[in-house]
Protein backbone atom coordinates (compact mmCIF):
# COMPACT_ATOMS: atom_id res chain seq x y z
CA UNK A 1 0.00 0.00 0.00
CA UNK A 2 2.69 2.42 0.68
CA UNK A 3 4.66 1.73 -2.29
CA UNK A 4 1.77 2.32 -4.56
CA UNK A 5 0.98 5.71 -2.34
CA UNK A 6 4.27 6.51 -2.80
CA UNK A 7 3.81 6.41 -6.87
CA UNK A 8 0.77 8.54 -6.37
CA UNK A 9 1.33 12.49 -6.03
CA UNK A 10 -1.85 14.65 -6.00
CA UNK A 11 -0.21 18.40 -6.01
CA UNK A 12 2.59 16.74 -3.98
CA UNK A 13 0.45 17.03 -0.38
CA UNK A 14 0.59 14.28 2.33
CA UNK A 15 -2.21 14.96 3.61
CA UNK A 16 -4.12 14.21 0.41
CA UNK A 17 -2.68 10.24 0.25
CA UNK A 18 -3.95 10.49 4.30
CA UNK A 19 -7.33 11.41 3.21
CA UNK A 20 -7.01 8.28 0.20
CA UNK A 21 -5.68 5.57 2.72
CA UNK A 22 -8.10 6.59 5.45
CA UNK A 23 -11.15 6.63 2.38
CA UNK A 24 -9.71 2.99 1.47
CA UNK A 25 -9.68 1.79 4.88
CA UNK A 26 -13.12 2.71 5.84
CA UNK A 27 -14.21 1.54 2.50
CA UNK A 28 -12.80 -2.42 3.47
CA UNK A 29 -14.13 -1.93 7.03
CA UNK A 30 -17.83 -1.42 6.04
CA UNK A 31 -17.96 -2.65 2.66
CA UNK A 32 -14.99 -5.26 1.92
CA UNK A 33 -15.46 -7.22 5.40
CA UNK A 34 -19.29 -7.68 5.35
CA UNK A 35 -19.29 -9.13 1.95
CA UNK A 36 -16.25 -10.95 2.70
CA UNK A 37 -17.47 -12.30 5.44
CA UNK A 38 -20.83 -13.30 3.56
CA UNK A 39 -18.95 -15.32 0.73
CA UNK A 40 -17.47 -17.44 3.65
CA UNK A 41 -20.73 -17.88 5.37
CA UNK A 42 -22.12 -19.23 1.98
CA UNK A 43 -18.97 -21.12 1.57
CA UNK A 44 -19.38 -22.95 4.84
CA UNK A 45 -23.21 -23.20 4.47
CA UNK A 46 -22.53 -24.80 0.96
CA UNK A 47 -20.40 -27.31 2.03
CA UNK A 48 -21.63 -28.58 5.11
CA UNK A 49 -25.44 -28.53 2.81
CA UNK A 50 -23.82 -31.34 0.69
CA UNK A 51 -22.56 -33.85 3.18
CA UNK A 52 -25.90 -33.56 5.28
CA UNK A 53 -28.46 -35.92 4.13
CA UNK A 54 -32.18 -36.43 5.91
CA UNK A 55 -34.95 -38.52 5.96
CA UNK A 56 -35.95 -35.96 3.46
CA UNK A 57 -33.09 -34.89 0.76
CA UNK A 58 -30.12 -33.13 0.82
CA UNK A 59 -29.88 -30.50 3.48
CA UNK A 60 -31.03 -26.72 1.63
CA UNK A 61 -28.12 -24.99 0.37
CA UNK A 62 -27.59 -21.26 -0.82
CA UNK A 63 -29.14 -22.18 -4.47
CA UNK A 64 -32.36 -24.42 -2.92
CA UNK A 65 -32.89 -21.13 -1.14
CA UNK A 66 -32.63 -18.97 -3.38
CA UNK A 67 -34.58 -21.45 -5.80
CA UNK A 68 -37.67 -21.18 -3.12
CA UNK A 69 -37.63 -17.32 -3.04
CA UNK A 70 -38.85 -17.41 -6.65
CA UNK A 71 -40.98 -20.31 -6.15
CA UNK A 72 -43.16 -18.59 -3.05
CA UNK A 73 -42.94 -15.27 -4.99
CA UNK A 74 -44.34 -16.91 -8.10
CA UNK A 75 -47.07 -18.09 -5.45
CA UNK A 76 -47.75 -14.98 -4.40
CA UNK A 77 -48.35 -13.66 -7.63
CA UNK A 78 -50.41 -16.50 -8.75
CA UNK A 79 -52.63 -16.42 -5.77
CA UNK A 80 -53.24 -12.52 -6.28
CA UNK A 81 -53.73 -13.35 -9.82
CA UNK A 82 -56.87 -15.33 -8.49
CA UNK A 83 -58.19 -12.96 -6.03
CA UNK A 84 -58.24 -10.50 -8.97
CA UNK A 85 -60.33 -12.73 -10.97
CA UNK A 86 -62.41 -14.02 -8.30
CA UNK A 87 -63.44 -10.15 -7.26
CA UNK A 88 -63.59 -9.30 -11.07
CA UNK A 89 -66.38 -12.47 -11.64
CA UNK A 90 -68.38 -11.05 -9.15
CA UNK A 91 -68.20 -7.19 -10.22
CA UNK A 92 -69.36 -8.78 -13.81
CA UNK A 93 -71.97 -10.39 -11.95
CA UNK A 94 -73.39 -7.54 -9.92
CA UNK A 95 -74.10 -5.77 -13.21
CA UNK A 96 -75.65 -7.96 -15.36
CA UNK A 97 -77.61 -8.38 -12.02
CA UNK A 98 -78.31 -3.92 -11.32
CA UNK A 99 -79.22 -4.04 -15.63
CA UNK A 100 -81.81 -6.57 -14.71
CA UNK A 101 -82.73 -5.10 -11.69
CA UNK A 102 -82.01 -1.66 -10.89
CA UNK A 103 -83.36 -2.40 -6.70
CA UNK A 104 -80.56 -5.16 -6.44
CA UNK A 105 -78.24 -4.33 -3.68
CA UNK A 106 -74.88 -5.67 -4.98
CA UNK A 107 -72.81 -7.78 -2.72
CA UNK A 108 -68.83 -8.37 -2.95
CA UNK A 109 -67.81 -11.54 -1.12
CA UNK A 110 -64.10 -11.58 0.66
CA UNK A 111 -61.49 -14.01 -1.45
CA UNK A 112 -61.26 -16.82 0.96
CA UNK A 113 -58.08 -18.24 -0.82
CA UNK A 114 -54.91 -19.52 1.20
CA UNK A 115 -52.77 -17.51 2.34
CA UNK A 116 -49.26 -16.96 0.90
CA UNK A 117 -45.79 -16.75 2.40
CA UNK A 118 -45.64 -12.66 1.92
CA UNK A 119 -49.09 -12.34 3.31
CA UNK A 120 -48.18 -14.36 6.35
CA UNK A 121 -44.88 -12.30 7.07
CA UNK A 122 -47.36 -9.20 7.03
CA UNK A 123 -49.18 -10.85 9.32
CA UNK A 124 -46.40 -11.78 11.73
CA UNK A 125 -45.21 -8.28 11.58
CA UNK A 126 -48.45 -6.38 12.33
CA UNK A 127 -48.92 -9.25 15.70
CA UNK A 128 -45.74 -8.55 16.72
CA UNK A 129 -45.90 -4.56 16.59
CA UNK A 130 -49.47 -4.82 18.02
CA UNK A 131 -47.97 -6.64 21.12
CA UNK A 132 -44.98 -4.36 21.33
CA UNK A 133 -46.73 -1.31 21.12
CA UNK A 134 -49.26 -3.00 23.36
CA UNK A 135 -46.45 -3.28 25.90
CA UNK A 136 -44.68 0.01 25.77
CA UNK A 137 -47.61 1.83 26.84
CA UNK A 138 -48.02 -0.33 29.83
CA UNK A 139 -44.15 -0.84 30.66
CA UNK A 140 -42.93 2.54 29.92
CA UNK A 141 -45.39 4.56 32.80
CA UNK A 142 -44.95 1.91 34.65
CA UNK A 143 -41.45 2.32 34.74
CA UNK A 144 -41.03 5.86 34.77
CA UNK A 145 -43.11 5.67 38.24
CA UNK A 146 -41.13 2.85 39.52
CA UNK A 147 -37.99 4.67 38.45
CA UNK A 148 -39.45 7.90 40.72
CA UNK A 149 -40.62 6.19 43.84
CA UNK A 150 -38.20 3.91 45.95
CA UNK A 151 -41.46 2.46 47.85
CA UNK A 152 -43.10 1.66 44.41
CA UNK A 153 -39.97 0.11 43.55
CA UNK A 154 -39.46 -1.98 46.60
CA UNK A 155 -42.75 -3.16 46.31
CA UNK A 156 -43.25 -4.12 42.96
CA UNK A 157 -39.51 -5.63 42.78
CA UNK A 158 -40.24 -8.70 43.87
CA UNK A 159 -43.55 -9.24 41.44
CA UNK A 160 -41.17 -8.64 38.07
CA UNK A 161 -38.24 -10.43 39.46
CA UNK A 162 -40.77 -13.43 39.69
CA UNK A 163 -42.30 -13.25 36.43
CA UNK A 164 -39.10 -12.16 34.52
CA UNK A 165 -37.39 -15.37 34.31
CA UNK A 166 -40.93 -17.35 33.23
CA UNK A 167 -41.11 -18.03 29.23
CA UNK A 168 -43.59 -16.24 27.61
CA UNK A 169 -44.69 -20.07 25.79
CA UNK A 170 -45.60 -21.24 29.60
CA UNK A 171 -48.24 -18.56 29.28
CA UNK A 172 -49.75 -19.34 26.27
CA UNK A 173 -52.45 -22.50 27.61
CA UNK A 174 -53.11 -20.06 30.52
CA UNK A 175 -53.81 -17.24 28.00
CA UNK A 176 -55.80 -19.22 25.91
CA UNK A 177 -58.02 -20.74 27.88
CA UNK A 178 -58.42 -17.09 29.25
CA UNK A 179 -59.51 -15.55 25.83
CA UNK A 180 -61.65 -18.71 24.96
CA UNK A 181 -63.07 -17.98 27.94
CA UNK A 182 -63.67 -14.18 27.72
CA UNK A 183 -63.43 -13.39 24.03
CA UNK A 184 -67.24 -14.92 22.90
CA UNK A 185 -68.54 -13.16 20.05
CA UNK A 186 -70.51 -14.06 16.81
CA UNK A 187 -68.55 -11.52 14.70
CA UNK A 188 -65.13 -11.26 16.46
CA UNK A 189 -62.97 -8.51 15.16
CA UNK A 190 -59.76 -10.44 15.68
CA UNK A 191 -59.41 -14.14 15.31
CA UNK A 192 -58.69 -15.94 19.13
CA UNK A 193 -55.58 -17.10 17.36
CA UNK A 194 -54.12 -13.67 16.36
CA UNK A 195 -54.96 -12.46 20.35
CA UNK A 196 -53.28 -15.58 21.84
CA UNK A 197 -50.13 -14.53 20.42
CA UNK A 198 -50.95 -10.66 20.95
CA UNK A 199 -50.90 -10.98 24.66
CA UNK A 200 -48.10 -13.75 24.89
CA UNK A 201 -45.83 -10.74 22.85
CA UNK A 202 -47.17 -8.35 25.25
CA UNK A 203 -45.97 -10.45 28.25
CA UNK A 204 -42.77 -11.25 26.91
CA UNK A 205 -42.26 -7.44 26.12
CA UNK A 206 -43.07 -6.09 29.61
CA UNK A 207 -40.07 -6.61 31.87
CA UNK A 208 -37.13 -5.98 29.43
CA UNK A 209 -38.84 -2.54 28.98
CA UNK A 210 -39.79 -1.61 32.81
CA UNK A 211 -36.52 -2.86 34.29
CA UNK A 212 -34.57 -0.71 31.72
CA UNK A 213 -36.82 2.41 32.04
CA UNK A 214 -37.09 1.90 35.86
CA UNK A 215 -33.08 1.97 35.89
CA UNK A 216 -32.86 4.74 33.50
CA UNK A 217 -35.12 7.09 35.55
CA UNK A 218 -33.75 6.34 38.54
CA UNK A 219 -29.93 6.97 37.43
CA UNK A 220 -30.77 10.43 36.22
CA UNK A 221 -27.90 13.30 36.87
CA UNK A 222 -28.65 14.40 40.50
CA UNK A 223 -28.23 18.60 39.04
CA UNK A 224 -30.84 18.12 37.13
CA UNK A 225 -33.07 17.07 39.37
CA UNK A 226 -31.93 20.32 41.39
CA UNK A 227 -32.63 22.13 38.74
CA UNK A 228 -36.39 21.16 38.31
CA UNK A 229 -36.71 21.50 42.19
CA UNK A 230 -34.81 25.24 41.52
CA UNK A 231 -37.60 26.13 38.86
CA UNK A 232 -40.43 24.31 40.91
CA UNK A 233 -41.81 22.25 38.17
CA UNK A 234 -44.92 20.31 38.28
CA UNK A 235 -44.70 16.26 38.20
CA UNK A 236 -45.86 16.24 34.54
CA UNK A 237 -43.47 19.04 33.72
CA UNK A 238 -41.04 17.21 35.64
CA UNK A 239 -41.20 14.08 33.55
CA UNK A 240 -41.73 16.01 30.28
CA UNK A 241 -38.99 18.30 30.44
CA UNK A 242 -35.94 16.51 32.77
CA UNK A 243 -36.80 12.71 33.22
CA UNK A 244 -37.91 11.59 29.65
CA UNK A 245 -34.98 13.22 27.59
CA UNK A 246 -32.06 12.11 29.97
CA UNK A 247 -33.68 8.30 30.12
CA UNK A 248 -34.53 7.93 26.23
CA UNK A 249 -31.12 5.76 25.79
CA UNK A 250 -32.08 3.56 28.58
CA UNK A 251 -35.91 2.74 27.65
CA UNK A 252 -34.58 2.89 24.06
CA UNK A 253 -32.44 -0.34 25.40
CA UNK A 254 -35.22 -1.92 26.86
CA UNK A 255 -37.43 -1.59 24.07
CA UNK A 256 -34.81 -3.07 21.47
CA UNK A 257 -34.29 -5.83 23.92
CA UNK A 258 -38.27 -6.46 24.11
CA UNK A 259 -38.60 -6.35 20.25
CA UNK A 260 -36.26 -8.70 19.87
CA UNK A 261 -37.16 -11.62 22.09
CA UNK A 262 -40.58 -10.68 20.63
CA UNK A 263 -39.87 -11.79 17.38
CA UNK A 264 -38.29 -14.70 18.38
CA UNK A 265 -41.50 -15.75 20.71
CA UNK A 266 -43.46 -14.53 18.50
CA UNK A 267 -42.40 -18.02 15.71
CA UNK A 268 -42.63 -20.12 18.79
CA UNK A 269 -46.23 -18.77 19.36
CA UNK A 270 -47.76 -18.79 16.28
CA UNK A 271 -47.02 -22.57 15.90
CA UNK A 272 -48.62 -22.89 19.38
CA UNK A 273 -51.13 -21.09 18.40
CA UNK A 274 -52.03 -21.93 14.65
CA UNK A 275 -51.96 -17.77 14.00
CA UNK A 276 -51.38 -17.91 10.22
CA UNK A 277 -47.35 -16.04 10.47
CA UNK A 278 -44.42 -16.82 9.89
CA UNK A 279 -44.63 -19.62 12.74
CA UNK A 280 -47.59 -21.72 11.35
CA UNK A 281 -45.87 -21.22 7.66
CA UNK A 282 -42.49 -23.24 9.17
CA UNK A 283 -44.71 -25.87 10.99
CA UNK A 284 -46.89 -26.48 8.38
CA UNK A 285 -44.10 -27.12 6.41
CA UNK A 286 -42.31 -29.24 8.62
CA UNK A 287 -45.53 -31.25 8.79
CA UNK A 288 -45.86 -31.10 4.71
CA UNK A 289 -42.50 -33.32 4.42
CA UNK A 290 -42.65 -32.86 0.99
CA UNK A 291 -39.08 -32.96 -0.88
CA UNK A 292 -39.18 -28.84 -0.32
CA UNK A 293 -40.18 -28.37 3.08
CA UNK A 294 -36.90 -27.92 4.12
CA UNK A 295 -35.64 -25.59 1.50
CA UNK A 296 -38.64 -23.82 2.53
CA UNK A 297 -38.45 -24.02 5.68
CA UNK A 298 -34.54 -22.69 5.87
CA UNK A 299 -35.86 -19.56 3.73
CA UNK A 300 -37.88 -18.83 6.49
CA UNK A 301 -35.37 -19.01 9.08
CA UNK A 302 -33.43 -16.69 7.00
CA UNK A 303 -36.34 -14.03 6.36
CA UNK A 304 -36.99 -14.58 10.49
CA UNK A 305 -33.45 -13.36 10.80
CA UNK A 306 -33.15 -10.81 8.16
CA UNK A 307 -36.97 -9.14 9.32
CA UNK A 308 -35.45 -9.25 13.18
CA UNK A 309 -32.36 -7.52 12.06
CA UNK A 310 -34.33 -4.62 10.27
CA UNK A 311 -36.55 -4.16 13.21
CA UNK A 312 -33.67 -3.58 15.62
CA UNK A 313 -31.96 -1.27 12.66
CA UNK A 314 -35.38 0.87 12.57
CA UNK A 315 -35.73 0.93 16.47
CA UNK A 316 -32.09 2.49 16.52
CA UNK A 317 -32.89 4.64 14.12
CA UNK A 318 -35.77 5.90 15.78
CA UNK A 319 -33.81 5.94 18.95
CA UNK A 320 -31.10 8.31 17.28
CA UNK A 321 -33.70 11.05 16.02
CA UNK A 322 -35.48 11.55 19.34
CA UNK A 323 -32.46 11.05 21.37
CA UNK A 324 -30.77 14.73 22.73
CA UNK A 325 -27.41 12.90 22.17
CA UNK A 326 -27.00 12.89 18.13
CA UNK A 327 -23.74 10.60 18.72
CA UNK A 328 -25.74 7.71 18.92
CA UNK A 329 -23.25 4.38 18.17
CA UNK A 330 -25.53 2.55 15.81
CA UNK A 331 -24.65 -0.72 16.62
Amino acid sequence: MNTLMDKITFNGTESTKLVVINLLKHVSQSIALPILGILVFLALWSTAANNIDTSLGKFPGPGAVAEQVVNLYQEHRAERIKAEKFYQRQEERNAKRLAQDPNYQPKIRPYTGKETFWDQIITSLITVMSGFLLAAIIAIPLGIAVGLSRSLNTAINPIIQIFKPVSPLAWLPLVTMVVSALYVSDDPMFAKSFVNSLITVTLCCLWPMVINTSIGVSSIDEDWVNVSKVLQLPALKHIQKIVLPASIPAIFTGMRLSLGIAWMVLIAAEMLAQNPGLGKFVWDEFQNGSSQSLSRIMTAVLVIGLIGFLLDRSMLSIQSLLSWNKQTDLR
